[in-house]
């Protein structure tokens, strides 16, 4: 992944064939990034951004995101990510060959506080991380937005929760 030139789709975040994985500690997404090297997956195949990095990189796609955007959940996505940012959330943006690999991927990096784990299909973002504090999920749309599975509703709950540790 090109932080630079980041796969986007109507101008936003859209990495497709890959993992978007959220830390509330850089020592998690350090640690994490060892674990995936045991697991074969270093180098080219794993990037890491920082929270700043990931705020940037929100606030251009937002700038940028054509009306088709909120058609699908890409800009909501973008939105969430841009809310773990700001609570100081580390990413790491994994190559997944395909769905199995995908969860392999996710399944390492959880015991490393990952709150989050999306992989990116050409037309579906799946959730891989579950949480036994989560809500039961409802629908999501580009009118509500994504939901964050926690009794307020909003991302910033889900950061507050495991920032707090």
């Amino acid at each position: 992944m090109d932080k630079q030139h980041p796969q986007t789709s109507h101008g936003v975040f859209k990495p497709v064939g890959h993992v978007v994985i959220s830390f509330p500690w850089a020592e998690d997404q350090t640690n994490a990034v060892h674990a995936l090297g045991s697991i074969g997956l270093s180098g080219e195949a794993v990037t890491a951004y920082t929270a700043d990095e990931m705020i940037r990189q929100a606030d251009t796609d937002l700038q940028n995101a054509t009306s088709l955007a909120s058609m699908g959940q890409e800009l909501n996505l973008v939105k969430a990510h841009r809310t773990l940012a700001e609570h100081g959330f580390h990413f790491l943006v994994v190559q997944a060959a395909d769905d199995d690999h995908a969860q392999r991927i996710a399944d390492t990096v959880k015991p490393f506080n990952a709150e989050r784990a999306q992989h990116y299909g050409r037309f579906i973002i799946e959730e891989l991380i579950s949480h036994p504090d989560d809500e039961p999920q409802v629908a999501e749309s580009p009118d509500r937005g994504l939901d964050a599975q926690t009794p307020s509703g909003f991302e910033d709950e889900r950061a507050w929760r495991h920032r707090g540790r």
